[in-house]
């Protein structure tokens, strides 16, 4: 238990030494340090997911998203550690204002992949649909790409109509044929029984019909067969350039394409947009909580010794820069006083000389 409050502590970048002298304020950083704690561990496991969305691989997402976890684990515990308690409330607001802010967008980014995550089941079913329009808008542009298939295929249709044609006029010349035997009185028919003059003509145009459809269907078979051949041959490269396509469509699953589907359904169900909203602001909370304990908390014994530690810190600063400058100055002024000293006995020295062979050169020219 001892071990995981010190953990907590250092989560929370508290003073051990000063802490310990002040175990009321124990409880408190524990908080904070275990929110910044899981802060990060929320982190480590949406950068991991992200990541694996990106690469497909359980070792580099692994290894990225702990070391993503690892610098927003540090980044919360140096906002939450670099703030101080005064005696000024307004004052610890408006430092505590950008550390709000970086706040804020960490919250934001840490929740993006957990919601892709939490919504994956809806953000599946969503790019599947995605992926059958592709497939159609994809589908659609090839054969915009492959005219000759439907011309083809008209030729084709052209021929079967042909057949058709011949077929219906042959059946109605056996209709009328059958009519004329058997006496039916008709716009085209005499209404005579029999095998009459009228008969025979019906019976020799209903083989010279029968005769023409043979004859089409026989030269259209192997115009078929060729038709057949080159359509067959136009798909398989259609299809070729389609499989071609179809690994890109497949793909279609990456972080970029998870966050278009998931704006998608925010905007297609107010559900999703309210639960999207509710998750954003859960991190939030929890992001900015070690920020707002800290900001809204009583300044306690703590930040007493805290700040007692600093000062004395700055005052053994001064007391040092004190005690170096009056050494200084005093080294200055020995220095001056001794170089002074040294030039006038200096220029004493150089006077008596000076003198003295003065006094010398009026001896001698006396002596003369």
């Amino acid at each position: 238990m001892q071990v995981l409050t010190r953990f907590f502590w250092f989560c929370s970048g508290a003073n051990f030494s000063l802490l310990q002298k002040v175990p009321t304020e124990s409880t408190k950083y524990v908080g904070i340090g275990a929110t910044v704690f899981f802060t990060g561990v929320f982190a480590a496991l949406a950068g991991f997911y992200a990541l694996y969305t990106v690469f497909q691989t359980w070792g580099i997402a692994l290894f990225f998203g702990l070391l993503w976890g690892a610098m927003i684990f540090n980044l919360d515990r140096f906002i939450v550690s670099s703030m101080r308690k005064k005696a000024q409330g307004w004052s610890e607001w408006k430092l505590a204002l950008p550390r709000l802010v970086l706040a804020l967008l960490l919250a934001v980014v840490i929740s993006k992949p957990l919601e892709l995550k939490l919504f994956e089941r809806e953000i599946n079913r969503k790019l599947d649909e995605q992926k059958i329009e592709f497939i159609k808008q994809s589908k659609d542009s090839l054969a915009k790409g492959f005219p000759e298939i439907q011309a083809l295929e008209g030729e084709k249709e052209g021929l079967k109509k042909e057949e058709r044609q011949a077929r219906d006029y042959r059946d109605k010349l056996q209709q009328e044929y059958d009519a004329e035997r058997f006496g039916e009185k008709t716009a085209s028919t005499s209404g005579k029984v029999g095998l009459g003059t009228n008969a025979k003509k019906k019976e020799q145009q209903l083989d010279a019909a029968q005769k023409a459809l043979d004859e089409l269907m026989k030269s259209n078979q192997s115009r078929f067969l060729d038709l057949d051949t080159q359509i067959e041959l136009l798909r398989a490269q259609r299809q070729a350039e389609f499989e071609k396509q179809a690994p890109s469509i497949a793909g279609f699953d990456g972080f970029a394409a998870r966050m278009d589907g998931l704006a998608k359904l925010t905007q297609e169900s107010e559900a999703m947009a309210t639960a999207q909203l509710f998750l954003v602001l859960l991190f939030i909370a929890i992001e900015t909580a070690p920020i707002f304990v800290k900001l809204i908390s009583a300044r306690g014994p703590y930040d007493e010794l805290l700040e007692l530690h600093e000062d004395q810190v700055k005052l053994y600063k001064q007391e040092k820069w004190q005690r170096a400058s009056g050494e200084s100055e005093a080294r200055l002024r020995y220095f001056k006083s001794t170089h002074f000293y040294a030039s006038e006995l200096a220029a004493a020295s150089t006077n008596a000389e000076n003198e003295q062979k003065s006094e010398l050169g009026k001896k001698r020219s006396s002596g003369k």
